[in-house]
């Protein structure tokens, strides 16, 4: 009975062995399960889109030429104004004063002027008799010259007062929308200080900010693509108009500024926008896009492996990078439609026949 007990187990561990060998020999013969993708000429969008605001081309901060008490404020922010609009004022009696002031030193120039020119005058009588000489009159000449200097002098001062006068009531320059305030009624400014800032709505642009390793992206007379988060399938053309010449001595990257010949309707100031910098079709037109999970690199020579559609093996093909993004790399060296294994590229060996995730 022992004898038949160990037979039968003898052979329930033959049969296991067999199905079990069975079993790794089809999975060994079954090709590698690989994630592929066919290569085609597309945009780094990782690297080309940048969130940007609509603002004014033309932006002014308001001030008086002269300081004062702001006795009240006509606008506020988000207002439309128009040219000529009286915007704010000032308290003129400080201004009043110093223009009666300038017409009492005119008015006390004038008697000095006269004065000395009626010495004058009197003393070139005196050196034509011969009755005084010629140094006393050179003195009165001098004199009467200083005089006129003065009586000027006094008369440009009070001119000065009294365009002073005009400069009392803050009056809008341009067209526009009232975008910030800073100052209040009662509150006392100098002349200079901001108080308020105009933004002139007939031509808007969008502003976005690059980081210097991208500023070739960013050219002056680049053509991009401008799309709005409030406008829903809007998409509008834009034209770089103008770069900073220096960064941000905080953020380091670099301003730019994006005319847009056609703004879309709805288009206002403060919105958001996203702006897609195109390439140049004449930059590269090899180069195509792959994720960096592609790249099989020996040594110093990056590689990829191509799958063969027709006899489904894979080979790796020499390339050269062009432009490194964040999950992306635009590279050199393949051709439109070939199929490149993204995934588990250092598990394959050359000739390995393979499967794609994509067939299944």
């Amino acid at each position: 009975m022992k004898k038949l007990i160990a037979v039968l187990l003898s052979m329930l561990l033959i049969i296991s062995l067999v199905a079990g060998c069975g079993k790794d020999n089809e999975e060994e013969q079954k090709p590698q399960l690989v994630k592929t993708q066919q290569v085609s000429q597309q945009d780094m969008n990782a690297e080309g889109t940048y969130t940007g605001t609509v603002k004014g081309r033309y932006e002014t901060n308001m001030s008086f030429q002269v300081g004062g008490r702001i006795l009240n404020r006509s606008v506020q922010v988000g207002d439309h104004v128009n040219s000529g609009d009286i915007l704010m004022s000032i308290d003129p009696r400080d201004v009043v004063q110093q223009s009666n002031q300038g017409d009492a030193q005119v008015a006390a120039a004038k008697a000095q002027l006269d004065l000395a020119q009626s010495n004058l005058s009197r003393y070139q009588q005196l050196y034509a008799q011969e009755a005084v000489p010629a140094m006393v009159l050179d003195q009165y000449q001098t004199a009467y010259d200083s005089a006129l200097a003065q009586y000027n002098q006094a008369v440009a001062g009070a001119a000065t007062g009294h365009n002073a006068l005009g400069y009392t009531a803050l009056v809008s320059s341009a067209s526009g929308v009232i975008s910030s305030i800073m100052a209040e009624a009662g509150q006392v400014v100098g002349a200079g200080q901001t108080v308020l800032t105009l933004v002139q709505t007939n031509e808007l642009e969008v502003e976005i900010n690059i980081p210097e390793n991208h500023l070739d992206d960013v050219e002056l007379g680049k053509s991009v693509q401008i799309s709005f988060w409030s406008l829903k399938g809007v998409n509008v053309n834009g034209t770089v108009r103008e770069v900073s010449p220096m960064a941000d001595a905080v953020s380091r990257t670099y301003r730019v500024r994006i005319s847009v010949p056609n703004p879309p309707k709805g288009m206002q100031l403060g919105m958001t926008a996203s702006v897609k910098c195109q390439e140049s079709s004449g930059d590269s037109k090899e180069g195509l896009v792959l994720p960096l999970s592609a790249i099989y690199q020996i040594d110093d020579q990056p590689q990829v492996w191509v799958v063969d559609k027709g006899a489904d093996t894979v080979s790796l093909k020499d390339v050269t990078f062009e432009k490194i993004g964040n999950n992306s790399v635009r590279v050199m060296g393949l051709n439109l439609g070939d199929i490149v294994v993204t995934a588990g590229v250092h598990k394959l060996r050359q000739g390995q026949k393979v499967r794609l995730a994509e067939d299944d």
